[in-house]
């Protein structure tokens, strides 16, 4: 397995299929580059979800979130992306994903991104 970041997320067969469980991750070092200043941006992604067949091993979520960190992004856009390669590698059966930005020019952003299949 590679400690370089990348954009793959590594789904592994969900050990408990036939329950309905839900999984908390925090990722309190997020950070991305402003897309206007290039300046750093701060945050915390959390996620919350009930696995479909797939959970989410944290090493490669941790590069994955690692290739963010020299990228111009703005707080709407990345953590939307995120969220689509979550569903993309992870195919849960319910998603949250909250990016809870640090204070910029006096204003703090939270992202909120829900998904659920039978919603759409």
């Amino acid at each position: 397995m590679t400690t370089r970041p990348t954009r793959e997320l590594d789904p592994i067969a969900n050990p408990y299929p036939d329950r309905d469980y839900e999984i908390f991750i925090e990722a309190p070092e997020f950070t991305t580059l402003c897309p206007k200043t290039g300046q750093p941006d701060f945050g915390v992604i959390t996620f919350r979800y009930r696995p479909g067949p797939f959970i989410i091993e944290l090493k490669s979520l941790k590069l994955y979130l690692w290739s963010y960190r020299d990228e111009g992004h703005f707080h709407e856009e990345v953590t939307n992306v995120i969220a689509d390669d979550f569903i993309r590698f992870a195919k849960p059966k319910y998603l949250e994903v909250v990016g809870k930005y640090n204070v910029r020019g006096g204003i703090t952003t939270t992202v909120r991104v829900e998904y659920s299949p039978e919603a759409r």
